[in-house]
């Protein structure tokens, strides 16, 4: 009977052995899968995306460069005159491209400090209870469409700018009264808008500095204010410019907002002057352009994602050179 007992335990035990080792290698394989199973869904992933940016690049150049080659690249450019309806027609966007320029400029000259600035009361120099009841703000700020802040430029901005345009130029008799929809609103509107982008991704950026740099900071006698400035905002660079980049391609890819407060007209980026953005001059004419004006407007779309790659490409080579610096 123990014979039969010991030999039974004995089979007992290797039948474990066998299922453990069974298992251990279906456990195995079963990674293996998952694995592999992962690495394919994240490659068509990536892929999309790498496809998306190459679709919607081939499509900006197929569909611009045909009026390039028949008004002129110069002609388009260069010109001041923009005219697609009168005979004959004239396509220059000079002035819009400028006022791009400038009003993007303006909008991240005003909102970037003002957002950097935000983001460390926010992270570091609030109370709690304070930096509690700021940021639900800024992120509610963040989910406003362009079209309201759009309109309150219109019932609030217009017309303090209106007065402020009747004050400056009372007497004249060549200015151009816009009504208050000018260069100033649509910056100002911009500036307004970027805000929530910089604030939200800067504050995550300098609350992810290690707290070993603030520590040492002010362990060697800095204050606050100049660990804030000399330690923790050098190490959050590479998020703070992140946060710059999207500020600007939201400013220099707003549309609905600006169409309603700069007037929409092709001018001298001039203050007090009406004006016309790239992406304004392409929503405004898009509905009833054809023909040769429809192309021509294809072609300031392939001008401002020229302006956003080159952009994001300056200011990305920018922050890699800087991190090599370090």
């Amino acid at each position: 009977m123990q014979k039969v007992r010991q030999a039974t335990e004995k089979n007992k035990e290797k039948a474990m052995k066998n299922e453990k080792n069974a298992s251990i290698v279906g456990n195995r394989k079963n990674k293996a899968l998952v694995e592999k199973a992962a690495q394919i869904i994240f490659t068509i992933c990536a892929s999309f995306a790498i496809l998306a940016v190459i679709s919607i690049t081939l499509y900006m150049i197929i569909s611009g460069t045909p009026a390039i080659f028949k008004v002129g690249l110069g002609e388009i450019l260069f010109n001041t005159v923009w005219k697609p309806t009168a005979d004959p027609a004239s396509f220059g966007i000079l002035w819009v491209i400028l006022t791009s320029i400038v009003g993007t400029t303006l909008s991240i000259l005003l909102g970037v400090p003002v957002g950097i600035l935000s983001a460390v009361f926010i992270a570091e120099v609030a109370p709690r209870k304070v930096a509690a009841v700021v940021k639900p703000a800024v992120e509610l700020l963040a989910g406003i469409p362009s079209v309201v802040y759009g309109l309150l430029g219109i019932y609030i901005l217009n017309p303090l700018m209106y007065k402020l345009e009747r004050v400056i130029f009372a007497g004249s008799a060549t200015h151009q009264y816009t009504g208050g929809a000018n260069l100033i609103s649509a910056v100002l509107v911009l500036a307004i808008m970027i805000l929530p982008t910089v604030i939200n991704i800067s504050e995550t950026s300098i609350r992810a500095v290690p707290a070993q740099i603030k520590a040492a900071s002010l362990a060697l006698g800095a204050s606050k204010i100049q660990t804030i400035f000399k330690s923790i905002l050098p190490a959050a660079r590479s998020g703070i410019v992140t946060a710059v980049v999207l500020g600007i391609g939201r400013a220099i890819g707003e549309a609905m907002a600006i169409t309603l407060v700069s007037g929409s007209s092709v001018n001298v980026p001039l203050p007090f002057n009406s004006v016309r953005f790239l992406t304004t001059a392409i929503v405004s004419e898009m509905g009833y352009a054809e023909g040769l004006h429809r192309q021509v407007l294809f072609t300031i779309g392939l001008v401002l994602f020229v302006f956003i790659m080159l952009i994001n490409m300056t200011l990305n080579k920018l922050l890699r050179k800087g991190v090599e610096e370090e």
